[in-house]
């Protein structure tokens, strides 16, 4: 508990309460600012600040995987003493946004995003060429909880609807019109942290203030947009045992006991990718962030006992090094 850090209640209640539900409107921090009882340039700061020491990844939209565009999880199996040249080459790629060393004999994870399949396999293709290694290609089949909002208070349970509305199988990828294209190009990377971020967005898109709004609206009603707001680091918030459980399900029973451990307070993500027979078993993961590794040990019996899973084969693979960490890129960066 010594590492936990105890933010200040205007912190707290910035990196809490406004990880969903972000304002659409010309001044978003000045409505956020109004309803904390603080001055709009105080919660600017605040979140500036916040950014530079690595707490906030970025203030934004976050997509739901495979919506636009194509996606994956990836994995190599990297020799020890190749590891970090390896790894900084594959973080080097602006379609990888997450790259994690993980203890496994596939020990580099990462998540790749491309504007759509052949250039996502072109990437995946040179990242196999370049290491030397085999690519371990596991695209996301279903999911049953993807969030990563981050309750800090132990005080908000997760949503029934919230989960409902988020799981399933991928839908067919929506293709964005040119105006929507330039509009995710220009808010991927993080709303810019000014009094009128949807005016800034517009002038590097080529919109109003007015279009960038409503499209952003028309993004989050189709599903495009997964959530708006604080995207905050975990590892930084203190919760530095960061883990990936994979299970071996039967096939008929995957999307049952998904939703079972997706509904569990402590499992951020929860979804279903294929097997890879014979180099990877597992069909189920699930991701679960704690204060060391025995809190989530503790918590993987608790999931053991509370979802019948007693008897099934799983492993837990701790993150042992963050090589990257931002927001997917599914559109080419604007001029």
């Amino acid at each position: 508990m010594n590492d936990l850090i105890m933010p200040a209640a205007l912190e707290l209640r910035l990196l809490n309460d406004y990880q969903h539900d972000f304002p659409l409107e010309p001044e978003p921090f000045a409505s956020i600012a109004a309803q904390l009882g603080a001055e709009q340039t105080e919660v600017l700061q605040l979140l500036n600040s916040l950014q530079q020491q690595g707490t906030v990844s970025r203030v934004g939209a976050v997509f739901r995987p495979r919506s636009i565009g194509a996606s994956t999880l990836a994995a190599l199996a990297v020799p020890e003493d190749k590891l970090d040249e390896v790894a900084q080459m594959v973080s080097s790629y602006p379609e990888v946004n997450h790259n994690y060393q993980r203890e496994h004999h596939f020990n580099l994870w990462f998540v790749a995003a491309a504007p759509d399949e052949v250039a996502l396999q072109r990437t995946l293709k040179e990242i196999e060429e370049r290491s030397g290694c085999k690519v371990l290609c596991l695209p996301l089949v279903e999911d049953y909880h993807i969030d990563l909002g981050f309750d800090m208070t132990g005080c908000k349970p997760k949503s029934a609807a919230f989960i409902e509305s988020h799981a399933g199988a991928p839908k067919q990828p929506y293709l964005p019109s040119e105006q929507e294209n330039r509009l995710i190009s220009a808010i991927q990377s993080g709303l810019p942290l000014v009094e009128r971020p949807y005016r800034a967005v517009g002038e590097k898109a080529g919109l109003s203030e007015n279009e960038v709004i409503a499209g952003m609206r028309k993004l989050i009603r189709l599903g495009v947009i997964k959530r708006m707001g604080v995207v905050v680091r975990h590892h930084e918030m203190g919760y530095r045992a960061n883990a990936m459980v994979v299970w071996d399900i039967p096939d008929d029973e995957v999307s049952r006991l998904g939703v079972c451990l997706g509904k569990l307070e402590y499992v951020t993500l929860c979804y279903r990718r294929p097997r890879r027979l014979p180099f990877w078993r597992y069909n189920l993961f699930c991701m679960i962030h704690g204060h060391d590794r025995e809190e989530v040990l503790a918590r993987v019996e608790e999931m053991r006992q509370g979802c019948g899973l007693q008897h099934i084969a799983c492993e837990v693979l701790f993150s042992t090094r963050r090589f990257k960490q931002c927001g997917a890129r599914y559109a080419r960066q604007a001029a």
